[in-house]
């Protein structure tokens, strides 16, 4: 039974407060004072924090995906809003992407800290001590997830852990990123200790102790990089061996797999296989629309066109990298189900290349914002391969591990020869093209330390219209976006660079 989230109606009423950007409908003149009566009221309100999960898919292909080496999306004579993503230019701080990633992780923030205020007034409401524990576990997970959402893009934010008033928001400074982190493993460790490992058929994609395992993971990992002498997400921190044991625990379940082709992994009839350890989930049909878009976000309307079918709203191309395709080995699946080479419309041929991976052209929806498929956001192959980099990077293991992970997502891919020996170097190089197109190459660059060297490389490769800023380590994280640079004169200094 699919699904139980996205978008709850009166949790529109409940909240449509926190931002403008919302755009539900209320039914009912319901508010947090006179809602929380019963335990299904409980549960409305922590579905509610799921629901700025909805565009989280897309904003990993605009600020991660976009700002990597996987696209040389510079202009194709129009002014794109992805443009000065790709090409590093210093005045994004009004870019509709970036405050759209801070807008909707507060909004889920504040969604979480009323549901998290109200259980603890809910007295005997709840009698259920087991649902009452669950619930307050689902929503520090999902304040976690956006907290480290916002520090791995903005680097130093507010830590907010209660519900406030607009007048007492604009007394809370940017915290230290140490302090944020603080936060972010106090919400995890709750959640991992108090959700369960799996959900009836009926709660299927909430989050479980497995899903906070795998946050918690990439957390450690993620302060371990390095800091680039910058106020960013990397604290150059050696927690690589916490990492392995929770990646561990995670495998040792038994309860994941690797699908065995590729393809299935992302199958519209194939959701929540064996490889999901959390997704957004999204269902088509209802009123409001609940579907995703995400599908469509790097694919060209033309070739939508090219296939007899409606335009989507991707406008044009943004060109997956000549130097990404070229490093495919012959018969390696991923390439030909993940990048559409070159088309024709109209007569006259396109061959830049895209990304469509997630793209079945026989399920376009006649809504395009109305997709049906989940997002995967994290999988039991990067599981293994982040276990691979804890080891890499001295946690405990052996090479022989290591390689074993990586000949096994390579054997998947259709390649036949192995590897041995296999670096960080070539870990992340193994990532890249099992990951493409999900959003997290420039996490994976960030984190390995790898993002300087490879993105000035890069750029001085690929960049043939010479629209490119030079790469410099502020750009590790984005500015704070402008519109609450104004809300209040020196409250926020602005990220070094921009």
């Amino acid at each position: 039974m699919k699904k139980i989230f996205y978008i709850i109606l009166f949790s529109a009423v409940l909240f449509s407060s926190c931002s403008e950007e919302l755009d539900l409908q209320p039914i009912s003149s319901a508010t947090t004072e006179t809602f929380y009566k019963s335990t299904n009221d409980f549960v409305s309100g922590v579905n509610s924090v799921y629901n700025d999960l909805k565009a989280y898919p897309d904003r990993l292909l605009n600020l991660s995906e976009t700002r990597s080496d996987n696209l040389y999306a510079v202009s194709d004579g129009g002014v794109r809003d992805w443009e000065g993503i790709n090409s590093f230019h210093k005045t994004i701080a009004s870019n509709p992407y970036v405050s759209e990633a801070w807008l909707s992780d507060y909004n889920g923030i504040y969604r979480a800290n009323v549901v998290l205020s109200k259980l603890e007034e809910s007295g005997s409401v709840i009698t259920d001590a087991t649902l009452r524990k669950r619930l307050e576990a689902e929503t520090k997970f999902l304040r976690a997830f956006y907290y480290f959402d916002l520090v791995r893009l903005f680097g130093k934010v507010p830590v907010i852990t209660t519900p406030v008033s607009v007048a007492d928001a604009l007394t809370i400074e940017r915290s230290p990123v140490t302090d944020v982190y603080t936060q972010i493993i106090s919400d995890l460790q709750f959640a991992v200790t108090n959700l369960p490992e799996t959900y009836a058929t009926a709660d299927k994609g909430r989050a479980t102790k497995f899903a906070a395992q795998g946050v918690l993971a990439m957390v450690y990992m993620t302060r371990s990089g390095p800091t680039y002498n910058i106020e960013g997400p990397g604290l150059g921190l050696n927690e690589w061996s916490q990492a392995l044991t929770l990646l561990n625990s995670i495998i040792s379940s038994g309860k994941f797999s690797m699908v065995a082709k590729y393809a299935d992994i992302f199958g519209y009839a194939n959701e929540n296989n064996a490889e999901v350890l959390f997704d957004v989930q999204y269902i088509t049909g209802q009123s409001p629309v609940l579907g995703s878009t995400f599908p469509w976000v790097l694919v060209p309307d033309t070739w939508f066109q090219s296939n007899g079918k409606a335009v989507q709203g991707g406008l044009t191309i943004r060109p997956v990298s000549n130097l990404l395709i070229s490093s495919f080995e012959t018969g390696d699946v991923r390439k030909d189900f993940s990048i559409v080479p070159t088309y024709t419309y109209n007569g006259t041929v396109e061959d830049r290349p895209f990304f469509r991976k997630y793209v079945d052209l026989t399920k376009v929806p006649s809504n395009r914002l109305d997709w049906p498929i989940n997002f995967i956001v994290l999988r039991y192959t990067d599981v293994l391969m982040l276990k691979a980099e804890c080891i890499l990077n001295g946690a405990s293991g052996t090479q022989t591990e290591v390689d074993d992970i990586v000949n096994s997502v390579r054997k998947r891919a259709g390649l036949t020869t192995t590897v041995s020996n296999v670096t960080k170097a070539q870990l992340m190089t193994e990532r890249q093209k099992e990951f493409m197109a999900e959003g997290s190459r420039w996490h994976d660059l960030v984190r390995s330390g790898q993002v300087e060297t490879v993105m000035s490389s890069w750029i001085t490769s690929i960049d043939v219209k010479k629209q490119m800023q030079p790469f410099q380590t502020n750009y590790v994280i984005y500015p704070v976006p402008q519109s609450e640079i104004d809300v209040k004169n020196g409250l926020y200094t602005q990220n070094a660079g921009y």
